[in-house]
């Protein structure tokens, strides 16, 4: 099957982001491209939820992370989930993105307070494939791109070309090497090439995938994390408090844990 990569997106039969991804055939590419509108409405409810604002240049970047971090997911195995912190020191901030390809979700924060100043951008990428142990990777990057950012880990670490394009303000391609690929032709593409891909270059669908927004922390996960700190401590943990709030660190919802509720989740394990 011949695919159309120019071509309007059509509204999805059923919920979630839309991925779709085609080989480039005769170049060994993956192109993996997603308009992603509807995925950003959702982060901006759950912003409206939790009360917060970020500053629009920050949340640019943010958007940006999502969209590379679907991209990126989309072309990778269906048992595989992801997550990547990205180290920025100019803006000083982090940006944390995650993705699990067997459940169809996305998810992301940002950070600004007590973020490290250390002159040194890194780019901290966690792999978990099912019934194997998770994998680290860490590489230095340089700008203030998120996309760029993502670009040099691939050539660093996964020790291959990817290159992003936009098609507009929230339409993304992804094109990521694949064995014997045509490294020249890949790192040849500009912008106007990619407006034309389609017609120059023969275009295989291989699948869609969908993604939505969810982290899935529930108040049963924060009684998880802080287990074995009330069996330890919950004189430090409590202090006089009957309750206390804590975040999620992927999504930043907000959850209050009562000591009461706490002590009963640890007496039922």
């Amino acid at each position: 099957m011949v695919g159309v990569v120019n071509d309007p997106d059509t509204t999805p039969p059923e919920g979630g982001l839309e991925v779709r991804s085609y080989f480039v055939r005769g170049r060994n590419a993956l192109l993996t491209r997603a308009d992603f509108g509807d995925l950003y409405v959702d982060y901006y409810l759950h912003q409206g939820q939790l009360g917060a604002q970020h500053d629009p240049a920050h949340d640019e970047l943010l958007k940006q992370a999502l969209a590379a971090m679907t991209l990126h997911a989309a072309s990778r195995p269906w048992s595989e989930a992801a997550a990547w912190t990205i180290h920025f020191q100019q803006p000083l901030l982090n940006l944390f993105v995650a993705s699990d390809n067997r459940l169809g979700t996305v998810i992301g924060q940002l950070f600004t307070e007590d973020v490290k100043e250390d002159g040194r951008q890194l780019f901290v990428a966690d792999v978990v494939r099912e019934r194997a142990d998770t994998r680290r990777s860490a590489v230095e990057f340089t700008g203030a791109e998120v996309f760029r950012a993502v670009e040099q880990y691939y050539a660093r670490s996964e020790q291959r070309p990817a290159r992003f394009f936009q098609f507009g303000p929230e339409d993304f391609v992804f094109l990521s090497a694949q064995p014997q690929c045509d490294l020249a032709w890949l790192e040849g593409l500009d912008d106007a090439a990619m407006l034309t891909l389609d017609a120059t270059e023969e275009l295989s669908l291989l699948e869609t995938r969908r993604y939505r927004w969810e982290c899935g922390c529930s108040q049963e996960r924060m009684f998880a994390v802080l287990a074995s700190v009330m069996q330890q401590d919950p004189e430090g943990l409590f202090g006089a408090e009957e309750k206390l709030r804590m975040s999620c660190p992927r999504c930043g919802a907000r959850h209050t844990i009562t000591r009461e509720a706490l002590e009963a989740y640890v007496a039922g394990r």
